[in-house]
């Protein structure tokens, strides 16, 4: 188990947007940022829309903490560089809940380009 309660699994999972922030190195919190996130199985991740470039990814990767907010939830998080094979669930994750949006923007956040810029959200 991930350690989320189901009721945070299908809220936050539920959300159509999820408020994100990371922690600076004397524990205060960055302002939030708004991405998408997916519910994979027991898990959720959340992708960089602009590579492993963009800023907000990389605090995440380098604090490795920080909060969120979705879906009337917030919680303190572990930011954790998936292991495995997890991306072609999220791709299938991200398509299902966001291809409503079409194919332009979707596109930024599934493929194997994508996949490098996944995290998995842990409580903390």
């Amino acid at each position: 188990m991930s350690g989320w309660s189901e009721q945070e699994l299908e809220r936050v999972g539920r959300a159509t947007e999820l408020q994100v922030s990371s922690r600076r190195t004397d524990g205060s919190l960055r302002p939030f940022v708004t991405i998408w996130v997916v519910r994979a199985g027991d898990e959720l991740y959340v992708r960089s829309a602009y590579g492993t470039d963009n800023p907000w990814f990389r605090r995440a990767t380098i604090s490795g903490r920080g909060r969120i907010q979705a879906g009337g939830i917030e919680r303190d998080v572990v930011f954790e560089v998936p292991e495995g094979d997890v991306h072609s669930a999220v791709d299938a994750a991200y398509h299902s809940k966001y291809d409503r949006y079409g194919p332009r923007i979707v596109g930024s956040v599934v493929g194997q380009t994508a996949a490098a810029s996944t995290l998995r959200l842990l409580p903390d």
